[in-house]
């Protein structure tokens, strides 16, 4: 049932009724990700933002309806993180949420009153490229990384997954977007269905040519691997006890490799020989390879680093990976001088931890018959990491990761759905082993492999792991779709630009002659 435009706008007439309302349609697509894991919803779920942004009588409206909406949109899908940051988390989301106010006027420049097919169908490529930016920028590390991309929504769809082979979690988000701008304009631009339309096929038939003659990646055998995930125990020493007895239930099964999750050691095992000794007696007894995750100071160096460490039959081989993007306040606070309040209305990070400089693979078996790259935690949300792994030669790629803290929210869920994006985009399988779960493994395709271990047990699990060849289009072009959107955007300014150089000539050039002979004609 479609609303009348003087019912709409008159029950918007209020400010706080307005802002409340951009609030509400910006949180709604956070219901696309896991735990509801309503997909679907993504591509319906930005048009209410859309018409809210469309409708503004002003430019500066449509700025504020674009920040309340980025800021509703930022809170819901970091909502999990109000335990720890209490009510630090209104202030960071408000700060975020003004990355989407260049987006609302860019809506509100392209869609308001009742603009022409030609404009509309530019809406169509500008609208989803002005949200790439926006998810561009605030992906930087510092500004709290790539969590909630709305691509990454559409981690269990098998042809969404192919497409994140093209053109990575960006080309994603570019599709949703397109879909929602074309529905927005169908709802409130009845002159503009054609364009509408074209668009909503463009984007049906361009997944569907993807989803059929996309190049896939080709089989090259197996692996098995182990991932323990401990459950929750109280208790650093606790908590390897039991991992070490559910590594050893592992033992006669053929495993190559078992991996624990972020944290599982608490001490540097260059500085701790007798850990160092235990584990390698651990390895020797299932005749495995352990990849473990120290949190402790390294020998020698200042700090605390949390570091992927293999550990074979001889004790640490030596290969060891820093995590290089840490968690803003979780595990650092940016300008602690400044910031550092937050320790005292949160769980914020009590002392910064330190950061690793490079990428590291790590050969497991004899004569380096698997390359495996390591990442820790948050990393398995950037997916330039993981390409970068590929191209270094990585065969299968792991996440150690620890969301306890988060045990009983959405966190667990939507961090595990990562690691299906990263193995669809760079055609390497990705196993995602945390301590107390969501730990899963998925296929080259970003296929599931095997069950998931659930927040609700602590257990052992084996899983023959399928490996691939070959390298992605993602892999070996990198972010175009991301470049792509910076020319439209880049174009869009130049041409609006010249438009507005040529009407204030207009009003100020000619027509100001006419009026001045005009007034000496009357003289």
């Amino acid at each position: 049932m479609r609303v009348p435009a003087g019912r709409w706008e008159g029950w918007l007439a209020s400010p706080w009724t307005r802002g409340a309302t951009a609030v509400a349609a910006g949180a709604l697509p956070a219901l696309a990700f896991p735990a509801p894991a309503l997909w679907w919803l993504a591509y319906v779920a930005l048009v209410p933002w859309i018409l809210l942004a469309r409708s503004a009588r002003t430019n500066r409206r449509a700025v504020l309806d674009g920040w309340l909406g980025g800021a509703g949109f930022m809170l819901a899908v970091h909502h999990w993180l109000l335990p720890s940051l209490h009510v630090f988390i209104l202030v960071l989301a408000a700060l975020l949420g003004l990355l989407w106010a260049p987006w609302g006027l860019l809506v509100r420049a392209l869609l308001h009153g009742t603009p022409r097919a030609a404009r509309c169908a530019a809406s169509l490529v500008l609208v989803p490229s002005g949200w790439l930016m926006v998810e561009l920028v605030r992906s930087w590390e510092y500004l709290g990384g790539p969590w909630g991309l709305l691509g990454a929504s559409q981690w269990q769809v098998p042809p969404a997954l192919r497409l994140a082979s093209i053109g990575g979690v960006w080309l994603l988000s570019l599709l949703i977007v397109a879909v929602n701008t074309a529905l927005a304009v169908l709802v409130a631009v009845p002159r503009a269905r054609v364009p509408a339309v074209a668009g909503l096929l463009v984007c049906a038939v361009g997944g569907g040519a993807a989803w059929l003659w996309a190049p896939v990646p080709r089989a090259a055998g197996s692996v098995r691997i182990g991932v323990v995930q401990p459950g929750e125990v109280a208790g650093a020493d606790a908590r390897i006890a039991r991992g070490e007895t559910l590594t050893r239930s592992l033992a006669g099964r053929g495993v190559q490799l078992v991996v624990w999750g972020e944290s599982s050691v608490n001490r540097d095992l260059t500085q701790n020989p007798a850990m160092a000794a235990r584990l390698a007696a651990l390895s020797r007894d299932v005749g495995a390879a352990l990849l473990v995750n120290v949190d402790g100071r390294h020998a020698g160096q200042p700090g605390i680093y949390k570091s992927s460490v293999l550990v074979g039959a001889h004790g640490a081989t030596g290969d060891r990976y820093d995590k290089m993007r840490l968690v803003p306040f979780g595990e650092y606070i940016p300008l602690r001088s400044v910031l550092g309040w937050a320790t005292h209305v949160g769980k914020a990070a009590d002392q910064n931890r330190m950061r690793g400089t490079r990428q590291v693979l790590m050969p497991v078996g004899s004569a380096g018959g698997l390359r495996v790259g390591p990442l820790v935690c948050f990393e398995s949300a950037f997916p330039d990491m993981s390409r970068q792994l590929v191209r270094d030669g990585a065969q299968l790629l792991v996440a150690q990761s620890s969301t306890s803290t988060f045990q009983d929210s959405w966190a667990p869920a939507q961090h595990a759905s990562l690691a299906a994006l990263r193995a669809a985009e760079t055609w390497r399988p990705m196993a995602h082993a945390t301590l107390t779960g969501v730990s899963a493994v998925y296929g080259p395709r970003g296929e599931p492999v095997g069950g998931r271990l659930g927040t609700e047990r602590g257990a052992a699990a084996v899983y023959d792991v399928p490996l691939a060849e070959g390298m992605s289009p993602y892999v070996r072009l990198g972010d175009w779709a991301l470049y792509g959107a910076m020319l439209a955007l880049g174009a869009y300014v130049v041409v609006a630009g010249a438009r507005a150089l040529r009407s204030r000539r207009g009003t100020h050039g000619p027509g100001r002659n006419r009026r001045k002979s005009c007034a000496s004609s009357g003289a």
